[in-house]
């Protein structure tokens, strides 16, 4: 993987689309499958995966949420004009997991780090207000309480795996309901840091104890009327982890990623890969 180098500097995606063109092209050229590349009927595609792949990442970029208004803004690129609609939307959902694969050949470029941090965020579909009528995501989504906002929402929750850099290793999506001990299983995948800090939600002696015996040692902070509290809750530890948080409003403030106009599970999930990979791309340089 010689075209990328990890900085952990983050700095606003200022590439144009020759360049994103470029990344682009060489991600899928160094990490997709010769299956998929040589698939059936491939040269008789009117727009390639990888312009599909630059459009996405566009769209991440633009913050744009409505799926049918980046479609009208596709019109005025040449490949854009290709596809119409329906097809657009089929074959962008085809390369999501192209896009965990490019993502994941990523992450196993990092330079080491031994500490990583843990969190969530929520993904409402609804006005609270409207929180017992919404019908939308049905059977999947539900009514979860979010403790920093002290706010009751309808919708989803994103959990978090990121570096003291903050890079996004992982994430993971529950319904709002779901505690963030429930997650955190499926969140360490594959993870190779061993030092692991999370807030207060976190706090379980169950939970730490079953991380030890997969070779991770979890830190929250003590609620202040536990015994040795304000010597465990250590400043630096405490800045430490809140940096999570800074990544977390960095998501909003360019990606608006605590909003969504999906209204299946794969646009939402289509569309966290999307933010998720073109934030990521921030950390690297590309030669």
């Amino acid at each position: 993987m010689s075209h990328l180098q990890y900085t952990a500097k983050s700095h606003h995606l200022q590439w144009n689309l020759k360049q994103l063109s470029k990344i682009c092209h060489q991600l899928y050229r160094n990490y997709c499958p010769e299956s998929f590349k040589h698939r059936r009927n491939v040269n008789l595609s009117k727009v390639s995966d990888q312009s599909l792949l630059v459009l996405l990442i566009l769209q991440a970029e633009l913050g744009i949420k409505s799926q049918c208004h980046f479609y009208r803004i596709c019109q005025f690129f040449p490949c854009g004009r290709l596809l119409e609609r329906s097809r657009f939307n089929r074959r962008t959902r085809q390369l999501i997991w192209l896009i965990q694969i490019i993502r994941q050949a990523m992450n196993n470029q990092l330079s080491p780090d031994i500490v990583v941090i843990i969190d969530s965020f929520p993904l409402p579909l609804c006005q609270s207000v409207r929180n017992h009528q919404a019908k939308i995501f049905e059977g999947t989504a539900d009514i979860g309480y979010n403790a920093s906002k002290h706010l009751w929402f309808y919708g989803f929750k994103v959990h978090m795996l990121v570096t003291l850099s903050g890079y996004i290793l992982n994430y993971v999506v529950t319904p709002a309901s779901v505690h963030d001990i429930r997650a955190v299983e499926d969140l360490l995948e594959n993870c190779q840091q061993p030092y692991i800090l999370a807030d207060l939600g976190y706090l379980s002696r169950d939970l730490k104890d079953h991380l030890v015996q997969k070779g991770y040692h979890l830190w929250t902070p003590l609620r202040q009327n536990m015994t040795g509290a304000n010597q465990h809750n250590h400043w630096k530890l405490m800045a430490m982890r809140r940096t999570i948080e800074t990544r977390f409003s960095e998501l909003c403030a360019l990606f608006d990623v605590e909003h969504t106009l999906a209204r299946g599970e794969t646009g939402v999930q289509l569309r966290i890969e999307q933010i998720v990979l073109a934030y990521n791309l921030r950390y690297f340089e590309i030669n």
